[in-house]
This record gives structure tokens, C-alpha cells and sequence, in this order.
């Protein structure tokens, strides 16, 4: 067991890292939301005239901002706005889950030790005119996130062999201890993106079984949700249903997984080339699964459920 003070400040390095990478996943959001503002709202409104427009947005503006919580909780503001249509905003949600996904093969192919080399493009960009810095502070804090996930990499290193530690990671085999962890920490974090890469950075360390880290990653899919229930709570019954119906699809999708995530993580395993790139395989599946499951009933959940009614979406607001 590791000596008090090297456990305090392993804990404070590990701390400290996970709250770098939050800070460069929420700037680098705001960034790319930044160069999309006067555009996103639009695309939304056209995109989700039908349901795969709306999904394929939906996951791929969540790929690229790395987080779905950012995009599930804009959803629910433009709702709330009367920019977007309830039963739109179900088939970007669902896409959402799927583009979240994305994190977790970057670190599952080992692409962040790139961190260091886009921090310094991102940086020399910034030193150019308007549009192109623009573009260098998101490559900047895209960077930034690779280099936090390093950090948390090598700081949780001394802890690989703590028998405390081991012992916990070891209840995540159990599935709905896993599940449960990938909850809270997510909830706590307020980012499944860190916690599946977390998971998959420990898989490659060797301090997580595979099967454990599928548990967590299927959690965290459920934790996060509660960013856009939050968001919601301020705000008008559309977007607060809206929030609602996003914790129902990942709840009823980690309820439908949870007698078989035994299987499901041995068949992951199978697939994957590496241990954790099955972990990346299942996160993907499992939103994919789920997303299919529920996107050619969003027009009926979107009148079925919808409050009575619902303002439309202003001409100006749907205009391209």
C-alpha cells in the first residue's frame, strides 16, 4: 500500500488532471459552439424536419463538440426557445448518444499523445487573423484534452498495484456495480466522455477487466443525463419533457442491457483488437442499439408525449 503522503498527492495529481480535462472538454465546447452560433439553430430546424436528419446531426455535432451533455442541454434551451420541435429534438438526442461514443476511440487507439503537438498548431494559429484563430483556440483546447488524458494516464500509475484500489475496481465486474459507478462518477463529473475514457485508460493499464470498464461506460450513458435534467429545471414544460425523454431512452436501454452485459461485454471482446478498443466497440454498440431501438417511434413519441400545446418554431427561426 502506498505510504499517506504519496496517496495525497496521487490523489491530488489525479484530481487535478481530471479537472484539466473538464476544463479543456467545456472550453473546447464553447469554442466550437462559438464558430457554429449563428448556424447551429438553423441547421437543427432543417435537419430535423426528418428523423435521420435530425439523428445524423445530432451525432456528428456531438463527435466533434465531445460532449453530449453540452448538446443534450442546448436541445433542450432551443426547445425551450421554440427553435426546435419536441419530436425533433428526440432523433438529435438520440444522436447525441452515439456521437458521445467518439472519445472513447481516441483514447482507445492511443491518439493522445497528439495533445502536445495540437496545443502548439492551436497555439501558433491564434497568432493569425480572426477566422483562423478562431479555428486554432478549438484545435488549441482539442489538444488540451488529449494532454489531460496523459496526465490522468500517468498519474493514476502508483495506484495500479494499491490493494484498496484494486479492490474497488474489481466490484465494477460486478454488473450492477459497474453500472453504478459509471452513474455517480459521471453525475459527479458531469461528463460520460471523461468516465469512458477514464475506464479505458485503466483497461490499458491493467487495473480494470474489461467487462468491468463495459459496465462503467454503459453507466456513465445513464449519468449523464442529469446535465440536461438540470438545464431543464429553469425552463418551460417542453424542454423539461424534452431532458425527461432523454433519461428514458438510456434508462430503458441500460435496463435491457443489464441481464445480458456479461455476454454483450465477451462479445465486445471478441470483436475488439485490443482490450480497449472493445470497451470503445460496446459504448458504441450500446448507443447505436439503443438510438435504432427508439428513432422510428420519435414521431409518435413526439406527439404521444409532448405537452399540450406546443408553440411552433418561428418563421425566422426555421428560415435557412
Amino acid at each position: 500500500m502506498l505510504p499517506d503522503q504519496d496517496l495525497f498527492r496521487t490523489a491530488v495529481l489525479v484530481l487535478s488532471a481530471l479537472l484539466l480535462f473538464l476544463y479543456g472538454l467545456e472550453h473546447f465546447s464553447k469554442e466550437l459552439q462559438a464558430i457554429g452560433s449563428d448556424r447551429l439553430p438553423r441547421w437543427l430546424g432543417l435537419a430535423t424536419r426528418q428523423r435521420l436528419g435530425g439523428f445524423a446531426l445530432g451525432a456528428g455535432v456531438t463527435a466533434v463538440v465531445q460532449s453530449s451533455s453540452a448538446v443534450s442541454a442546448l436541445v433542450v434551451a432551443l426547445v425551450n426557445a421554440g427553435t426546435l420541435s419536441f419530436a425533433g429534438s428526440l432523433a438529435v438526442l438520440l444522436g447525441a448518444k452515439v456521437g458521445t461514443t467518439s472519445t472513447a476511440w481516441l483514447v482507445s487507439y492511443e491518439l493522445t499523445h497528439l495533445g502536445p503537438y495540437l496545443i502548439v498548431l492551436g497555439g501558433l494559429l491564434t497568432m493569425l487573423p480572426f477566422t483562423i484563430r478562431v479555428v486554432g483556440r478549438a484545435i488549441f483546447y482539442f489538444g488540451f484534452i488529449f494532454f489531460a488524458l496523459d496526465l490522468v494516464s500517468e498519474s493514476l500509475e502508483p495506484l495500479q498495484n494499491a490493494p484498496w484500489v484494486l479492490d474497488l475496481l474489481a466490484r465494477a465486474e460486478v454488473p450492477w456495480m459497474g453500472l453504478l459507478i459509471g452513474i455517480v462518477l459521471t453525475v459527479v463529473l458531469q461528463s460520460s466522455s471523461v468516465v469512458s475514457g477514464l475506464a479505458i485508460v485503466l483497461v490499458q493499464q491493467g487495473a480494470l477487466q474489461p467487462l468491468g470498464a463495459v459496465a462503467v461506460v454503459v453507466g456513465a450513458t445513464l449519468g449523464t443525463t442529469a446535465t440536461s435534467l438540470i438545464a431543464s429545471i429553469p425552463m418551460d414544460r417542453f424542454a423539461r419533457r424534452a431532458a425527461q425523454m432523454n433519461l428514458l431512452f438510456n434508462a430503458v436501454g441500460v435496463l435491457l442491457i443489464l441481464p445480458f452485459l456479461a455476454p454483450f461485454g465477451e462479445w465486445a471482446l471478441r470483436q475488439g483488437g485490443s482490450a480497449g478498443q472493445a470497451v470503445a466497440l460496446a459504448n458504441l454498440s450500446f448507443n447505436l442499439g439503443v438510438a435504432l431501438l427508439f428513432l422510428p417511434f420519435t414521431g409518435w413519441m413526439g406527439r404521444y408525449f409532448a405537452p399540450p400545446g406546443e408553440p411552433q418554431p418561428s418563421a425566422e427561426n426555421a428560415a435557412v
